[in-house]
């Protein structure tokens, strides 16, 4: 009767500790933003077309700047019109990739293609111009700019997240874009063979489609990225060095 009493008493014990454990769980760290930078090769139907840059920097405040600069050769300036450099500011809110700001060059003296966005979370409008067309629309719940939603999306993947959509403003629309995880691939690049996660994207009814692979070790960092329209590569950027 003792020896039972002794064994019910443990058990109990027991019990309390893993309760108090579970109750008190400690939730998982979110993934630090670091700054980083990729540079890319850049490929139109099979020819070098130029190269890529991804930068992110810390900003004052607790403020991001993310960039993107393409630097084309001329011959095939009329693949990429819109394209030369795109900037995104941001900041984190709850964890959330938040945007400020979004600009878009393309790389002439004219202004006619250039976008200027504001995004004003305290009146729930983003505002600005976009190709000389002005634009003020409201603030819907997650929104992301074109660059700010590559982010969002590599910070979701270290959280371990899958998401299956983002809404994007482009120029003076707010859109939506579905996301699909597809098989992972073991990918031979510039710095050895990396395992890669590869996710696509591509608006509902649209036969294009932007296909990038992460690759996990470097943080998620992007590697390679492809845009298709139906079976056709339109183009394709190819990793040639990184920096974290």
């Amino acid at each position: 009767m003792k020896n039972l009493t002794i064994l019910y008493v443990w058990i109990l014990y027991v019990w309390l500790i893993t309760s108090l454990l579970a109750t008190n769980q400690v939730p998982a760290a979110e993934p630090a933003l670091a700054p980083f930078s990729v540079n890319f090769e850049v490929i139109f139907r099979g020819m070098k077309a130029g190269t890529a840059s991804l930068e992110l920097t810390p900003e004052i405040g607790g403020r991001w700047r993310y960039i993107s600069r393409n630097r084309i050769r001329d011959i095939f300036r009329f693949a990429f019109p819109g394209e030369i450099q795109q900037v995104s500011l941001f900041t984190l809110e709850n964890a959330q990739v938040k945007p400020l700001q979004f600009n878009a060059d393309d790389g002439t003296d004219a202004k006619d293609r250039d976008i200027q966005l504001q995004f004003d979370w305290d009146a729930g409008r983003v505002r600005g111009v976009a190709e000389k067309a002005r634009v003020d629309l409201p603030i819907e719940v997650n929104l992301q700019d074109g660059m700010s939603v590559q982010v969002a999306l590599m910070q979701a993947l270290a959280r371990g997240d899958n998401p299956t959509g983002y809404r994007l403003i482009d120029k003076g629309e707010v859109k939506e874009y579905v996301y699909i995880s597809e098989k992972p691939v073991r990918l031979r690049t510039s710095v050895g063979e990396l395992d890669t996660v590869v996710w696509s994207s591509h608006r509902p009814n649209s036969s294009r489609l932007t296909r990038v692979w992460y690759a996990p070790a470097l943080g998620y960092l992007p590697v390679q990225a492809e845009r298709r329209k139906g079976d056709k590569v339109e183009w394709s950027m190819h990793l040639k060095s990184y920096r974290r």
